[in-house]
C-alpha cells in the first residue's frame, strides 16, 4: 500500500508541476503503520541442501547468499562478467519482466547496482565447474552463465515453479523466496561486523538505510552475543561477598 501511494503521489506532484491540477490530493494522508516482517535466515547447512536440490542451477543459490545478487542479476550474468584471475564478478545488467510480462535484459535497478564484487575462491571454483559442464570458456564472453533448459534467457515464473519451489520444499525451506538469500547475505554481513558502507556497496543499495532497515534482521544468536558483550561491559567488576554489607 505504501509503495502504491508513493507512486500515486509522485504522479500527482508531476501533474501539479505541469499545471494540470492546482494541488495534489495526497496531502495529510495517514497511512497504516508498517509492520516488520520477519523472514527466515538460511543457515549454511540449509543453503547447501537447497543448492543440491536445485541441480545445475545450484550455483545461483550461492550467488544469492554469498554475494547478495538478486535473481535477475543471476539470470542476466554473462561469462565475460566473471574474472577468474582477479576473483571478481561484475554486475552490469539484469533480467527483468518487461511489457506484456516478457523477460528483457536491462541495466541494474540503480547506478549503485552497477558494481564489481570480490568473490571467495570456493565460489569461483564452483562457477568454473559450472562453466566447464556447459563447455563454456572465456571466449564465450556474451553467453549467459545460466539459461533455460532449452537454452536462452530464463523466465522467472518458470524458474520458480520448476526449480525453486520444488528445491526449497526438498530442503525443508518451503515458502522461502529467492530474495530471502539476499536478506541472509545482508544479515550475515551485519553479524560478522562488516562496515555499513561495504555492505551497502556489495548489495548495490543507493541508500544505506535500506541496507539496515529492510534486509538486516536480528537473530537470536546476535541477541545473545549482544547480551554477553553488554554484561561484560557493565557488570564485569568484583562484587562483595553476600552478607558482608556495611556494619
Amino acid at each position: 500500500m505504501r509503495r502504491q501511494y508513493d507512486v500515486l503521489r509522485a504522479i500527482l506532484n508531476a501533474a501539479v508541476a505541469a499545471e494540470f491540477i492546482a494541488r495534489s490530493p495526497c496531502r495529510g494522508i495517514r497511512l497504516p503503520a508498517v509492520s516488520q516482517t520477519t523472514r527466515h535466515v538460511v543457515s549454511a547447512e540449509e543453503l547447501h541442501a537447497l543448492a543440491d536440490a536445485m541441480g545445475t542451477y545450484g550455483p545461483m543459490a550461492y550467488l544469492g547468499a554469498v554475494l547478495g545478487l538478486r535473481w535477475g542479476e543471476c539470470a542476466g550474468l554473462r561469462v565475460g562478467r566473471l574474472d577468474f584471475l582477479r576473483s571478481t564478478l561484475n554486475v552490469a545488467e539484469q533480467l527483468t519482466r518487461g511489457v506484456g510480462g516478457a523477460m528483457v535484459m536491462g541495466p541494474p535497478k540503480s547506478q549503485a547496482g552497477r558494481r564489481t564484487l570480490a568473490v571467495p575462491a570456493a565460489l569461483m571454483a564452483l562457477l568454473a565447474d559450472h562453466l566447464a559442464v556447459r563447455d563454456l570458456t572465456g571466449a564465450d564472453a556474451d553467453e549467459l552463465v545460466f539459461t533455460a533448459p532449452q537454452g536462452g534467457q530464463m523466465d522467472y515464473s518458470h524458474f520458480r515453479r520448476r526449480v525453486w519451489s520444488p528445491a526449497a520444499a526438498a530442503a525443508g525451506l518451503e515458502g522461502l523466496a529467492f530474495h530471502d538469500l539476499r536478506r541472509a547475505n545482508a544479515t550475515g554481513m551485519v553479524l560478522d561486523g562488516i562496515d555499513l558502507k561495504t555492505a551497502q556497496t556489495r548489495l548495490g543499495h543507493s541508500d544505506p538505510r535500506l541496507t539496515l532497515a529492510v534486509y538486516a534482521q536480528a537473530t537470536s544468536a546476535a541477541d545473545a552475543a549482544a547480551a554477553e558483550r553488554l554484561g561484560t561491559r557493565f557488570m564485569d567488576f568484583p562484587r562483595p561477598a553476600r552478607g558482608l554489607g556495611p556494619s
